[in-house]
């Protein structure tokens, strides 16, 4: 939704759906004034699974921030999941038209298209063009060409890609809860922004967001993503380990996780006991904190072990110099920094956004939606994927503006 001032961001998750609406102020700060949460049971590894589910998770997020900010919520921005789409570095050049050689809106427009003629599976689309930097006869590094003279322009761009099916199934579940899509945004790129400052971007630096059902793993440098991995394990699977050894419920291991778990079974207390009833047993029976962690810290173990590979892989075998940064709701679990620290040989640290009311990293992707447009400015790809170039951002401005006035 964006009303004068007013945008909504939709995460859409494995474990929950959250929607948030942030109020953008003129001085570029961003309030969050609603929040809505709801289970997704619908979703499995970022992948929807059943439609009905989700929508009905996502209209019951919908009606508890439209509670909260008094009116109500007809569109929003909407992150897409790593799993969902594929990245391809390209190049575009175009010859600058203009008599006085001067680059102009137009011509970074026609290079940005330029970078779309590739060839691309019968299943998949163009979602996006991220330029990551403009060349102007053969001088590189711009950033913003607009107004330079030259006479040959080239752009170098990460092309995001997206599967049809997937990108249908994601747009008719939001259509069906009845909010139009105001744009398509990639989690990580969102999430970069409330998490991630710019310093750490431009030196290089890992983003691993740790959800229910999937771990994300961005690489930023230059001030831009460089590469993108998701694998298909999270805080779910660690549940799962839990259940079955303690021989609990799933929800009962997911509770025992977040309040007494331990990535680091050393770290945990072996006289605190817990009490538990586990199916098959009549009476309950008590465990330490200690006991709950020798299922947590194999696994979280093997996560952090892939997740080293992937970074390790990406960084081209070293350590990124801004080092790593943990996101999502799993990285609240107790040791992890610890136990990363212990196999990463960079720095580690865990980020949340600094906002009122979603001070978790559970929420990054969500509020990174709202702090992404405020930034950056929309990014319609609902019906038909553009290019986000110079030219299309002023016209979204005078759009805003226009907008505004009549409100």
């Amino acid at each position: 939704m964006r009303k004068g001032n007013i945008v909504a961001g939709l995460d859409i998750g494995t474990s929950q759906v959250r929607l948030i609406v942030g109020e953008l102020d003129p001085d570029g700060s961003v309030n969050i004034i609603g929040v809505g949460t709801s289970p997704s049971p619908g979703m499995k590894k970022g992948v929807i699974v059943d439609l009905d589910q989700t929508v009905e998770a996502i209209n019951r997020a919908v009606s508890e921030a439209e509670r909260m900010v008094g009116m109500s919520i007809d569109s929003t921005y909407v992150g897409l999941v790593g799993t969902q789409v594929n990245l391809i570095n390209n190049r575009g050049v175009v010859a600058v038209t203009a008599e006085d050689k001067e680059i102009r809106d137009e011509d970074v427009e026609r290079v940005l298209q330029a970078t779309k003629v590739l060839a691309l599976p019968s299943d998949r689309e163009i979602i996006d063009i991220m330029p990551r930097e403009f060349v102007v006869d053969g001088y590189d590094g711009i950033k913003d060409p607009v107004g330079m003279l030259g006479v040959r322009l080239e752009v170098d761009a990460l092309i995001i890609t997206g599967a049809i099916t997937a990108l249908r199934n994601l747009t008719r579940c939001v259509t069906r809860a009845e909010l139009e899509i105001d744009g398509l945004i990639l989690n990580a790129v969102a999430s970069a922004e409330v998490i991630l400052s710019s310093d750490e971007r431009e030196l290089g630096v890992c983003l691993v967001d740790i959800g229910a059902g999937t771990t994300e793993i961005a690489f930023f440098r230059q001030g831009t993503l460089q590469d993108l991995s998701v694998l298909p394990i999270g805080g779910d699977h660690i549940t799962n380990d839990l259940s079955v050894g303690l021989r609990t419920t799933f929800d009962n291991a997911e509770e025992l996780k977040i309040e007494h778990g331990y990535a680091l079974s050393s770290m945990a207390f072996t006289e605190k006991k817990i009490q538990i009833k586990s199916i098959g047993r009549k009476e309950p029976h008590f465990i330490s904190e200690n006991d709950i962690s020798q299922f947590i810290e194999p696994r979280v173990q093997e996560l952090l072990q892939l997740v080293a590979k992937e970074i390790d892989k990406m960084s081209g075998g070293e350590s990124p110099p801004a080092g790593v940064v943990f996101t999502g709701g799993v990285s609240l679990l107790n040791g992890l920094v610890e136990m990363a620290e212990g196999m990463f040989s960079t720095s580690v640290r865990i980020s949340q956004p600094d906002y009122i009311g979603v001070q978790s990293p559970a929420y990054s992707t969500a509020v990174g939606l709202i702090r992404y447009i405020q930034r950056h400015g929309a990014v319609n790809v609902q019906k038909k994927p553009k290019a986000r170039g110079v030219f299309q951002s002023l016209w979204i401005r005078v759009r805003n503006w226009f907008v505004e006035l009549l409100d």
